[in-house]
């Protein structure tokens, strides 16, 4: 390599390695190493995970998989057919929709198509951390406006941000780590007025109260991302779609996408528990009613404050420091997320609603903790 070429390189890497990237939640490997518990030991409620779509069932499905497919063939007509059960499954025409390997590649991808150096994206702050990252990956640049004190967005900031070079806007709804969905008005207003394309990334749609969905095909600068990671179990899989107004999504996935973006057994997941989707929705009911009932548990512990959710996880907010929390939890067997501060809350972690015998034993900690109840 000429002088010229390694230059440019280490140019290149320098700069990759001044990004802050995306720190994953912690495995259950390296908790086990800091807290002498054995993994299967540890209840893992750091990542989102969704633990009411019963493992037994989704083995018993993926057995199934493995019987139908040649794994030494390329996918044939998943794609297609999952376009129509998820169609189905949303009320919209099948072209709208466009499938990926989850929801992060999603971001990569359209970030690629549609950001180059130099150009801006917006979003909210705090939220997801993969949009700063994947905008820092193409060399453009991220901006934010704080969430208000109530984690509404501030819509008139929001606009004001805009510039000439103003190209995308990411917004989590629910938003992670608040756990809040946004209001629908203020959405329709942001997707009317913002000049660039509006990506709703709807991860935890499926716990909310209603979808952006529907907007989609009136919509030309709209994109909805969801995934079956949350909602249908499925995270060690990987499958994530974008749904889109019909010349939008089919311009994309015809023209822009690589081929066999997803694998055959993905796929044939996808479409196993949307044939089966009152399993599915079963599962949701329940969640949704352990959340609450962890909320209010939460909430009559002493020194801690838990706040509402429309998602699958729950955002709280300790008296003593969430270092010490973390730890302490870990130590006992409960892995949850140290989020420390969260806008002009400090002390903040954030836990997975799990299945109810693991919310008693995460409440039991705590308690133990901070004290009985209030």
């Amino acid at each position: 390599m000429n002088d010229e070429k390694g230059r440019w390189l280490k140019e290149r890497l320098k700069e990759i390695r001044s990004f802050g990237g995306y720190r994953a939640g912690e495995t259950l490997g390296r908790a086990a190493q800091r807290s002498k518990v054995k993994p299967s030991e540890i209840l893992k409620l750091n990542s989102n995970e969704n633990f009411f779509v019963s493992r037994e069932t989704l083995t018993q499905l993926l057995k199934e998989v493995v019987e139908e497919i040649d794994l030494r063939i390329y996918p044939q007509e998943e794609e297609r057919e999952i376009k129509e059960a998820l169609g189905k499954y949303l009320g919209v025409p099948s072209k709208c929709i466009m499938v990926e390997s989850g929801s992060d590649p999603l971001i990569a991808f359209l970030s690629s198509l549609f950001l180059e150096r130099g150009e801006e994206a917006l979003s909210v702050a705090p939220t997801f951390g993969i949009y700063k990252h994947m905008v820092d990956l193409r060399g453009a640049r991220y901006l934010s406006v704080p969430l208000r004190e109530d984690f509404s967005m501030d819509l008139e900031k929001i606009l004001a941000k805009v510039t000439p070079r103003t190209r995308l806007f990411f917004l989590c709804s629910p938003n992670n780590p608040t756990a809040n969905q946004f209001k629908i008005d203020e959405i329709r207003s942001l997707i009317e007025e913002f000049p660039g394309i509006v990506i709703i990334d709807e991860a935890y749609g499926e716990f909310a109260d209603y979808t952006t969905v529907p907007l989609v095909e009136k919509s030309e600068n709209l994109m909805v991302l969801r995934t079956f990671s949350k909602t249908f179990g499925l995270a060690g899989l990987r499958l994530g779609y974008t749904v889109a107004n019909p010349d939008f999504a089919s311009t994309l996935s015809e023209k822009a996408q690589l081929p066999y973006p997803v694998s055959s057994i993905a796929l044939r997941m996808g479409l196993k528990l949307l044939a089966n989707i009152e399993i599915v929705k079963d599962a949701i009911e329940r969640l949704k009613g352990e959340r609450g009932r962890l909320i209010g548990e939460l909430n009559a512990i002493r020194g801690v404050t838990a706040f509402d959710s429309q998602a699958n996880f729950v955002l709280f907010q300790t008296e003593k420091g969430s270092d010490e929390i973390y730890q302490a939890l870990l130590e006992q067997g409960v892995l949850v997320r140290n989020l420390g501060r969260v806008l002009h809350l400090e002390r903040c972690l954030r836990a997975t609603v799990g299945l109810p015998e693991m919310n008693e034993k995460t409440l039991a900690v705590l308690k133990g903790v901070l004290g009985e109840r209030k």
